[in-house]
């Protein structure tokens, strides 16, 4: 047969008997495939790895960053600067001591250093497909032309016949030829943490989902142990790995709200610039009646497009997400991608895991059912500290013979450790088993103490077909404190006769109660009737609808050893001893965090691959849900198209045995509906809906590598309550941002309004030159606004709704206060200037030059910046009722800015640089007066708009 001959379309290989899939792919068990075929099939297949596609370079992005709108400005404002220096240099016009191109080039370096701060943030280049590699093993061992040979794994091709053994990595897709004890662990690519068992002679339906395929082995799972021989049927980018990889890169990144929000303010102010630009060329040509003024009046353009833009803003943003990434980090919430700490704030609904995220991933023991009576169990984790309550009421065990015989059980049929690690207690194998013992461990029943009374001779191991596992012990004299001096211990004297083996079965409550025909009451056994029987049935079905996992216990004295592999036969005549509920108990901070996030307007969503019956339980205990609200589960979600279930997603708050492929629909069903949405994940194939997620959380300690390169942030304790708190800190970052914005950009809107005015009011040349705009936008706003950054949250922030993540900028009264804001800040400076001016003229003398109307207009907009600084910190507090050490960073910001600003009038050096002049102190008085107006304009509002009953958000 051709390479062309073989399989091309998706064939369900799972679904055919060995010898068919060994046909299909003209194969051999024992032979394995010709060189001379090996070479056919790489050319029709390609090599056996992951391909990337698409991505941009690290020279796209860097260029990308220059064709924001606010940057192609500066960069047209530095090239026209150095234009006009150029002339002046020519022409010999420049002022004595002036510098030419200082503007052209303090221009040039801000555009520089943006463009590198947002490389920087951009270029951290997704790296999941890199850790999907790591999960292909280097070397393979197959057979080729009945030889055995080890091959580099991307020389593998269908059709190749692989030889597993414990420890490796599998290479490729493959249908089990034969195995020997085979067990896989799929965690990776399933999510599920136990180790499957593999059988090579299963012929499964077609629909079986992924994780049941038992048949079959996936690249990237590892052999825990056995051996086996596998049909090599898929490669490369066909492996269910292959199939992540494609999703993962069809998903497209869409810009955060706040990237959407910077493009949406970069138009706005550049376009706003333009057109006011315009308005003073085309104004000033027509009051001259010619071209006589057009350099002054191209040096007033380009004054006003440098302040139209606020230079500082992007550094102040990075830093304000930066310092957003260290609060979140002592909240155990790793920020992998600096936009999503803004993001986090616009989150309305929240998909989590249940275990391990909303529960702790131990397993408690709830209740605990004996002789008729349901006893609760209190605790938490795996602390052997807790009480026994019957009817609310505590309890002692000793009280209660049943209890402590059920107890003994718990402790002896049982392998796992339980020990105190580091003042916390922890388990040493299987969680069911850990939570067994700790529940002795409630009753001072230690299994040190009682392998002693009851040595472990022989057992039955537990397996997935029998659900059931039996220890037999011998029984051994001890002290028991009484006159007789030594005997069997009471707690289980009632279990003998004259026999000197006791053996312990547990496991499915139904099958052990099948094997039962008798039951413990008191201290002693008795026939088990069918009333019993059926009570015992109703009471495990009522523990099973609270979500709890049930084991059965029972018992069986034997005169002897029973013999090797008679479990069947030596399982019978039991003696139950009761019922024991367990549960992954929620984390106790959780409930807390879903009542916080209702309050906050964020819906909370389940999304778990247990059991629906535990969904359902855990969702109502934590308030995620309602008592008996719908759960939609894996195969309900499978059967509908992808218009059934945006209709459903909004009123589904908990979806059970759900498939990790399944998220991805239930992430894109939310997002059609207008839904911002968190999702959790730690498996490989969570990765492609933690990246279409507009927030996607891996788990620090459970999550694969794959989740996390994916992902936009790492919970570090997998715990849901610290999503919340990221949540909480994501609005305070936001809330911040848009202060800030509101503080540089009524400046900024002054600034252009004072350079248009100078020429309108035929006042000589420009007021402020760019580069004291540059001054003004990067150290006079930007210090004080990056203190602001770090305003303490208001108390209401989690007791509102998120605001819309499509909301524009100017929402919520920002743009209408910048503008407002801009105008008393440009009338305030304008009245200035217009005095400042006819007095610099007419007050004349030594030192006094009659330009220094110009910096008293560039200190009094720089001076009433720091008292707008103070105001703003609230919306709606009045400075005088803040504590004005709440952000002492703020006061140091306008000192420090206030010092900056003053050594620029009286350092000679920096007053030569940046072209200002001596103020007397009188004048330097007067600005500041004028300065303080702004402050008392900002708190005049707050007032007026308390007085309307308004509050600003």
């Amino acid at each position: 047969m051709s390479a062309n001959s073989l399989p091309e379309g998706a064939t369900v290989w799972h679904s055919l008997e060995v010898d068919k899939a060994l046909d299909l792919l003209n194969s051999n068990a024992d032979s394995g495939l010709t060189p001379q075929e090996v070479e056919q099939r790489l050319q029709k297949y390609g090599p056996n790895e992951l391909e990337e596609h698409g991505g941009r370079s690290a020279w796209e992005i860097l260029l990308d960053q220059f064709k924001n709108i606010m940057l192609l400005m500066l960069i047209a404002v530095a090239l026209i600067s150095g234009g006009l220096d150029l002339v002046a240099w020519q022409g010999g016009t420049l002022k004595p001591g002036e510098v030419p191109f200082k503007d052209t080039i303090a221009i040039m370096a801000i555009v520089i250093l943006n463009g590198i701060l947002g490389y920087v943030q951009e270029s951290r280049a997704e790296k999941a497909l890199a850790a999907l590699k790591k999960l292909s093993s280097p070397l393979v061992r197959v057979i080729r032309d009945r030889k055995l040979l080890d091959v580099a794994s991307k020389e593998i091709v269908p059709g190749d016949v692989m030889l597993l053994e414990a420890g490796v990595q599998i290479a490729a897709d493959g249908r089990l030829i034969e195995q020997s004890n085979l067990q896989i662990r799929e965690s990776a690519l399933t999510g599920e943490a136990e180790a499957v068992n593999k059988q090579a002679t299963l012929q499964l339906p077609e629909e079986t989902s992924l994780g049941d395929r038992l048949n079959v082995v996936y690249q990237g799972t590892e052999v825990v142990q056995g051996r086996a021989k596998v049909l090599v049927t898929s490669t490369g980018m066909k492996t269910e790995l292959g199939k992540i990889a494609t999703l993962l890169q069809s998903v497209e990144s869409e810009p955060t709200p706040l990237q959407q929000r910077m493009t949406q303010l970069g138009n706005v102010l550049v376009s706003g610039s333009l057109i006011l630009v315009a308005i003073v060329v085309i104004g000033g040509i027509i009051q001259t009646r010619g071209f006589s003024k057009l350099q002054e009046l191209l040096e007033v353009s380009l004054s006003m497009a440098v302040a139209v833009v606020p230079e500082g803003l992007p550094a102040v943003i990075t830093v304000t997400l930066a310092l957003g990434t260290q609060r979140m980090v002592r909240h155990n919430a790793l920020i992998r991608k600096l936009p999503a700490v803004e993001t986090l704030g616009s989150v309305t609904t929240i998909c989590s895991d249940k275990t391990g995220t909303l529960t702790q991933n131990k397993m408690v023991v709830q209740s605990v059912y004996t002789n008729n009576d349901t006893f609760k169990v209190t605790g938490e984790g795996y602390a052997p500290i807790g009480d026994f309550q019957l009817n609310g009421q505590k309890i002692s065990v000793e009280d209660y013979p049943e209890i402590s015989a059920l107890l003994v059980a718990c402790a002896v049929c049982n392998d796992s450790v339980l020990q105190k690690e580091t003042g916390e207690w922890a388990i040493l194998g299987d969680p069911t088993e850990g939570a067994l013992m700790t529940l002795a461990g409630k009753a001072g029943i230690e299994k040190d103490q009682w392998d002693s009374k009851l040595p472990r001779v022989a057992e039955f191991p537990f397996s997935s077909e029998r659900k059931r596992m039996s220890v037999i012990s011998q029984v051994e004299a001890v002290n028991t404190g009484e006159s007789s001096g030594t005997g069997i211990d009471p707690a289980i004297a009632g279990f003998l006769q004259t026999e000197n083996y006791l053996m312990f079965t547990k496991g499915s409550p139904e099958l052990i109660l099948a094997r039962c025909s008798q039951v413990y009451l008191g201290r002693h056994s008795a026939p088990l009737t069918e009333e019993q029987r059926q009570q015992i049935l109703a009471e495990n079905d009522q523990m099973a609808s609270k979500g709890l996992r049930v084991l059965g216990f029972a018992y069986k004295p034997w005169a002897e050893i029973p013999p090797e592999g008679s479990d069947e036969a030596s399982e019978t005549e039991l003696v139950w001893l009761g019922l024991v509920g367990m549960l992954d108990a929620p984390r106790p901070e959780v409930r807390a965090a879903v009542q916080e996030c209702r309050e906050a307007g964020i819906r909370p969503v389940m999304i778990t691959g247990d059991h629906q019956l535990t969904a359902r339980a855990i969702a109502a205990d934590l308030g995620i849900a309602e008592e008996g609200a719908r759960v939609l589960t894996g195969q309900e979600l499978q059967r509908m198209s992808d218009e059934e279930l945006e209709q459903n997603v909004d009123l589904v708050s908990i979806y059970a045995r759900v498939s990790p492929e399944h998220k991805l629909r239930i992430v894109k069903a939310l997002q059609r509906r207008g839904r911002f949405v968190a999702m959790t994940g730690d498996g490989v194939n969570d990765a492609p809906a933690l990246k279409q997620a507009d927030i996607g959380i891996a788990m620090g300690i459970t999550g694969t590598d794959v989740s996390k390169e994916a992902s936009d942030m790492v919970l570090l304790d997998d715990n849901f309550a610290t999503i919340v708190a990221a949540t909480k800190e994501g609005r305070v970052v936001y809330t911040n941002i848009r202060r800030f914005i509101k503080y540089i950009l009524g400046s900024n809107i002054g600034e252009v309004l004072t350079i248009a005015a100078a020429p309108i009011l035929g006042l000589g040349g420009v007021p402020l030159t760019p580069l004291q705009i540059l001054w003004m936008n990067l150290v006079t706003d930007g210090l004080p606004a990056l203190a602001l950054a770090v305003e303490p949250p208001e108390p209401d922030v989690m007791q509102r709704p998120p605001f819309s993540p499509r909301e524009s900028i100017f929402a919520r009264g920002l743009g209408s206060y910048m503008i407002r804001i801009g105008i008393i800040f440009a009338i305030i400076t304008i009245i200035l200037m217009e005095w400042a001016y006819y007095h610099s003229q007419a007050v004349t003398g030594p030192g006094l030059d009659p330009e220094r109307w110009k910096t008293m207009v560039f200190t009094s907009l720089c001076i009433a910046q720091m008292g707008h600084a103070i105001a703003i910190r609230s919306n709606n507090q009045l400075t005088i009722e803040m504590n004005p050490f709440s952000n002492p960073f703020v006061l140091g910001a306008v000192v420090v800015t206030t010092i900056l600003q003053l050594m620029l009038v009286y350092v000679p050096p920096l007053r030569d640089f940046f072209g200002t002049h001596w103020l007397p102190p009188q004048e330097l008085a007067i600005c500041i007066g004028f300065s303080a107006l702004m402050f008392v304009w900002v708190e005049s509002e707050k007032i007026f708009f308390r007085l309307m009953g308004k509050k600003t958000v």
